[in-house]
């Protein structure tokens, strides 16, 4: 990323399928993220990411995994 250095700050973003990224806080956060709360410099963003985003596949594909679960059971 052009103008990154080691005092850049960022922001731990997600997506509405809640997929994790880092995004610096002086540019605005991209149509389709939110902030998560978490800020700080890059390595600790990423550390967050990684204690925090335990399932890597989109919401979507869990939830129509877990409802076709659902409906093998019935």
């Amino acid at each position: 990323m052009s103008g990154e250095n080691e005092e850049t700050e960022y922001e731990v973003v997600v997506n509405q399928e809640e997929q994790y990224s880092i995004w610096p806080v002086a540019r605005p956060v991209p149509d389709g993220w939110r902030t998560v709360g978490q800020r700080g410099r890059k390595q600790h963003c990423l550390d967050w990411i990684e204690q925090h985003w335990t399932d890597m596949r989109p919401r979507s594909l869990r939830e129509t995994l877990s409802a076709a679960a659902a409906r093998e059971r019935v």
